[in-house]
């Protein structure tokens, strides 16, 4: 006697079997971005290594992967570690505080909006909650990824702050010192990163642009306040400030080859006016490079 199995039966079954040997995914199941996986710092690239445009074509559009966000206004705390006899350009601080006071009600900002959470929630603000300056001595000429924790750690035990999800902290660290983290260094291969530890100290490390501005700038037109370390730092400050927003934990909105909103974007900075400036917020001019947009699958600055 000859035993009629179901189509759909069969079918069915052929599906679990594929899936159980890892040949079928389901398309909502996605894999962690390595550097998620390794909790690895997220780089943006210098130009030593990587040249404008590259990002765009490759990736497609951010895909969500299930991590926070930081939902509504991101609070910045500046970490200015500035030992005696360190130089830093005499509007460099002046400026980068300048531009947190300014970006929250920015369009570049408000690009964020269209990146939401499971909560719905998505970044729609930013302002800056408070700055400190550091004096003391580097443990080295060359800063380890653990330096940057630590000295994160004394900031928030010296000055009262606490971590949290919208809170991120930037480190800001001297002309000439250089900062190395997973096999990577400062300048040759990276302009900054982002990265987080214990649950959600989120932070940045940021060496001084004006150290390297053929790798780490340089401005297209010029600098629109007539500081080019500040400028550049600050374009790069605005790469790190938009990824950790929409991407903190780095689980949440990357492409398909791990390149977060920045990334596809980096260096491209669009038109630029006679002053060197592609950006105007509250009067105060800016050369800041444009963030992906996945609605436009393209970069934008408003």
């Amino acid at each position: 006697m000859t035993i009629r199995v179901p189509r759909t039966l069969v079918l069915s079954a052929i599906a679990l079997a594929l899936l159980t040997t890892g040949i079928l995914i389901p398309q909502a199941v996605r894999a962690a971005h390595p550097d998620a996986q390794a909790h690895l710092p997220h780089f943006f690239k210098s130009r030593h290594v990587s040249l404008p445009n590259v990002g765009q074509a490759a990736g497609g559009n951010l895909v969500y992967n299930g991590g926070p966000v930081m939902a509504g206004t991101m609070h910045a705390y500046l970490i200015f570690w500035e030992p005696t006899g360190s130089f830093v350009s005499n509007s460099y601080n002046s400026l980068i505080q300048r531009y947190f006071n300014d970006v929250g009600g920015s369009g570049l900002y408000n690009n964020n909006t269209q990146y939401t959470d499971t909560t719905g929630g998505a970044p729609n603000n930013a302002t800056l909650a408070g700055t400190w300056v550091d004096t003391a001595a580097y443990p080295s000429t060359t800063l380890q990824d653990s330096d940057i924790q630590n000295e994160v750690s004394n900031a928030l035990s010296t000055n009262g702050w606490t971590p949290d999800i919208t809170n991120m902290f930037f480190v800001f660290t001297a002309k000439s010192e250089n900062i190395c983290a997973s096999g990577s260094c400062s300048f040759s291969q990276f302009c900054a990163y982002h990265n987080y530890f214990g649950t959600n100290t989120i932070y940045a490390a940021m060496p001084y642009d004006g150290t390297d501005l053929q790798g780490c700038g340089p401005l297209p037109a010029g600098s629109p306040n007539s500081d080019t370390d500040a400028d550049a730092e600050i374009s790069t400050t605005s790469h790190e400030q938009i990824e950790a927003a929409t991407d903190p934990l780095i689980t949440a909105w990357i492409d398909a080859s791990g390149q977060e909103i920045g990334d596809k974007c980096a260096y491209n900075y669009g038109q630029t006016a006679s002053d060197g400036s592609n950006e105007s917020w509250n009067g105060n001019p800016y050369i800041v490079q444009q963030e992906w947009d996945n609605v436009q699958s393209g970069c934008v600055l408003t």
